[in-house]
């Protein structure tokens, strides 16, 4: 899900500001209104020490942010005010009583909290993706207390529990039917998906615990298939990238579309990096990697599987430079010592002109979103070919989904080894051979 963060200079984080430029205002549900409060506001706000999950920003804030679609969208489609959405769809509350969970069970709110506690412990997470986690699963909560009439989770699956096993599957199941087709509003099939893998994660974490003797949502994966609808947001096709670094001629073009399509950053991330967040000191057996902090929606540590010889060109060309402070896209003018995210988006569109790519793709202009949605594109279908790869073991050890293999039977180094030699083998198509 989310990989560890570390600290990151503060001076990156203060220019994040949401993003909705592929955002279809009238196709979201509220719940999609919930996951982009998560992804794309939550992150800007602890940026700036605001607690997403506790102090509400204020339509000042919006406005400062050109985020007033956003409240507009949210009024407009769904008749909410922001602080009825607060309220009742993040489940925040006033801010003063704490998260408001969709129980009064003490012992199974205990449960869940200290799911979230370690989740963020053990890997770093950033608060806001904690938040979205707590969100996903008090929709869990609350169809499991509306279709079983109960809002006591633990008691089914506690190890002393006399009950047959197939009465706490069969509460489960019951929750995702109210979800999936028992309820007025409508839930999207990626909303579905994510609630089931937390649900999943929190379940299997309990067994793990020796707090329950089973995990009964083991067989969700098989049980509700939802299909997620293609991204509104077009991708560049590895040709594109091929075109792009054919037209580069300096070290800042060539290391802006590594960047974005080798490593998969978004344009403000590209526009603030700094040689304090590359990582080379690594084993043998690893891979140079950037660290970020609080990074939202997207791993703290990404894998350079390509471009280091770029990246030492942009270096030696820097350095000859005495005043250069270390970042990789320096400025001379402006508040920051780097450049904005909206130079990083001319410089690209520049160069895409260049290259010659098409004026539109799939009804969008060329842009950085676009080259870095290749990455996440790629790395998709890597993933899917990972999974298809270990099936065979999932057969051998009687799971049907072969993410259990991935998370129980493969060590962690090794199922990051195995992905990374699928991913090279995606990235040489459209980058070459490159160190």
């Amino acid at each position: 899900m989310s990989r560890s963060d570390v600290e990151q200079e503060g001076e990156t984080d203060a220019e994040q500001v949401p993003s909705f430029e592929s955002v279809r205002w009238t196709s979201c549900s509220l719940e999609d209104f919930t996951e982009l409060y998560w992804d794309e506001i939550a992150p800007c706000l602890e940026a700036e020490d605001i607690d997403p999950s506790r102090e509400k920003p204020t339509h000042q804030w919006f406005r400062d942010h050109d985020a007033r679609s956003f409240l507009a969208a949210l009024r407009r489609h769904h008749g909410r005010s922001f602080g009825e959405f607060w309220a009742e769809d993040l489940g925040l509350g006033d801010g003063e009583e704490g998260y408001s969970w969709a129980t009064t069970d003490d012992a199974t709110i205990d449960a869940l909290e200290q799911f979230l506690n370690r989740r963020k412990s053990r890997y770093s997470l950033a608060t806001s993706s904690v938040d979205a986690l707590r969100t996903r699963l008090n929709l869990y909560v609350r169809a499991y207390r509306e279709a079983n009439g109960t809002d006591d989770l633990l008691t089914p699956i506690q190890r002393d529990q006399e009950n047959p096993a197939y009465e706490a599957v069969d509460a489960v199941y019951a929750a995702f039917d109210w979800l999936n087709e028992g309820t007025e509003r409508e839930y999207s099939a990626q909303t579905l998906q994510r609630v089931r893998r937390v649900v999943d994660a929190w379940y299997q974490h309990l067994v793990g615990r020796r707090v329950a003797s089973m995990n009964p949502a083991s067989g969700l994966y098989d049980e509700f298939k939802w299909e997620v609808e293609d991204s509104p947001t077009p991708s560049l096709s590895a040709s594109h990238i091929r075109e792009l670094m054919q037209a580069a001629d300096t070290t800042r073009e060539q290391l802006l579309i590594v960047a974005l399509a080798g490593w998969g950053l978004r344009a403000s991330e590209v526009a603030a990096l700094h040689v304090s967040q590359f990582h080379r000191d690594v084993p043998e057996d690893d891979v140079p990697f950037i660290t970020f902090g609080s990074r939202k929606n997207g791993p703290g540590e990404v894998s350079l599987l390509y471009g280091m010889d770029v990246f030492d060109s942009r270096i030696d060309e820097l350095a000859e430079d005495e005043e250069w402070t270390g970042y990789l896209f320096p400025s001379s003018q402006g508040e920051t010592p780097y450049v904005t995210r909206d130079t990083i988006r001319n410089w690209f569109q520049k160069l895409a002109s260049k290259a010659g790519l098409p004026e539109r793709i799939a009804g969008e202009r060329p842009s950085p979103q676009l080259c870095r949605r290749f990455w996440y594109d790629t790395y998709t279908a890597v993933l899917e070919g990972v999974l298809e790869g270990v099936d065979e073991i999932a057969a051998e050890q009687g799971s049907s989904d072969p993410r259990v293999v991935m998370q129980n039977y493969l060590s962690d180094s090794r199922s990051r080894r195995v992905r990374r030699e699928f991913m090279r083998e995606q990235l040489d198509e459209a980058f070459g051979e490159r160190t």
